[in-house]
């Protein structure tokens, strides 16, 4: 362990902190490790929420980074269901409600995002939910009950999900997106136009290329005005717009802040002995250049990545990522990143859902998005995603140029 180091602070009990906390004592057994986060629950995964834990098929403590027994073991205090007002980088104190002050050597700042909002009139009548804690999973159950009708706002990976699982309760289910296919700017139209055909064949209303322009009722929201002029009559709305980075603590106290709180590549900073990682961390990628994710994988992997910085025994975090999305009877893996390409390839069949779509800058390989094959790129098993994460790796000796360019298919 770095010299001097005895106080580790993780200010954020999510996946990124949870996993942090404990690989920093694993590596530091010596290390007294305090983690403090504003939810009341151990840390735990997110993506059960809007699938299996939503739908009622797992419980709540198979989320759970480790049980309780764990943190026990190896010492670590666990703050939960508190809140910190202010970081003090001069003085090395983390300052929380009720005026405690937690003292540090080094700590790490895994906030998170926050839910964005809806802004249009009638948004705040009841009923209308979005999804981000446990008990917002649970506050959507209650709802979801067979027969009623939602209407799901937002087409991202979060909408997508959700509306595929209040349509496997039993729900009538009608999703709006002003794009013109679901995740069309992540993935692409050809692969948006894929999940389109998937939830259209599961009895999704998908309502694409219009948005929402005010929420109708009473006390209780009753019915969607979308800009085309459609009414869609409801019994509760989910809202899947995005988060926001939580980075005001940073912020507060001097840290550089751009798309996130900028990190080099070994998770730090620009306050000394401050580390950032996870959803709020715009860090310096070897491969990708400067990029913020929020994805599961990167929230595991980034948070042991900084805590092996944080003790001193850090290397640069070039992972390439990958993430998955199950929706219906699909998983959808993805490999690498691409911001913006200039060409794919298609490899497979998009129509029978059975693919691998390959997204290309200037003849390199950015990433991969596969549905039906490929494997698992997280896999110790060979297989397709895991050989292009690899090419990817190889391909890429300096960070990659983002800046747009003109789309062009290859087949």
């Amino acid at each position: 362990m770095a010299s001097g180091i005895q106080n580790v602070v993780v200010v954020g009990g999510g996946l990124t902190g949870g996993n942090a906390a404990l690989e920093v004592c694993r590596l530091a057994p010596d290390a007294q490790v305090t983690l403090i986060g504003s939810e009341a629950h151990l840390p735990y995964q997110r993506p059960p929420l809007s699938k299996g834990f939503l739908r009622g098929t797992e419980p709540f403590d198979a989320a759970l980074v480790a049980p309780r027994s764990e943190y026990d073991r190896l010492g670590i205090d666990l703050m939960l269901g508190r809140r910190v007002l202010k970081l003090e980088p001069e003085s090395k104190l983390v300052r929380l409600e009720g005026d405690e002050v937690v003292p540090y050597d080094r700590v790490l700042i895994a906030t998170g995002g926050r839910n964005r909002r809806l802004r249009f009139p009638g948004a705040d009548r009841d009923g209308v939910l979005d999804l981000r804690t446990v008990e917002d999973s649970e506050r959507i159950r209650a709802a979801a009950r067979a027969g009623r009708r939602a209407v799901v706002i937002g087409l991202g990976f979060i909408g997508c999900e959700v509306a595929a699982s209040l349509r496997m309760l039993g729900l009538e289910v009608t999703a709006i997106d002003p794009g013109r296919a679901p995740l069309a700017r992540v993935l692409g139209p050809e692969v948006g136009g894929v999940i389109a055909a998937l939830h259209q064949s599961h009895g999704v209303h998908l309502v694409l290329g219009d948005g929402v322009v005010r929420l109708e009722g009473g006390e209780r929201v009753e019915r969607v005005l979308t800009t085309s002029g459609q009414r869609f009559e409801c019994d509760f709305v989910v809202a899947g717009i995005g988060i926001e980075p939580e980075v005001e603590l940073l912020r507060a106290a001097g840290a550089r802040i751009s798309n996130g709180v900028e990190v080099d590549e070994y998770c730090r900073t620009s306050l000394p002995d401050v580390y950032a990682a996870g959803d709020i961390a715009d860090h310096a990628h070897p491969l990708f250049g400067r990029i913020r994710v929020e994805h599961y994988n990167n929230a595991e992997k980034q948070g042991r990545a900084a805590a092996a910085s944080l003790v001193g025994k850090g290397v640069p975090y070039d992972y390439v990522h990958s993430f998955w999305s199950d929706q219906f009877d699909r998983t959808l893996e993805y490999v690498g990143f691409a911001a913006e390409w200039d060409g794919i390839t298609v490899e497979g069949s998009l129509q029978d859902m059975d693919f691998i779509v390959r997204y290309m800058r200037d003849g390199k390989l950015l990433a991969a998005a596969a549905m039906g094959r490929g494997g698992d790129p997280e896999s110790a098993e060979p297989g397709e995603l895991k050989n292009i994460a690899n090419q990817i790796r190889a391909e890429h000796e300096k960070p990659i140029d983002h800046a747009p360019r003109k789309s062009k298919v290859r087949r």
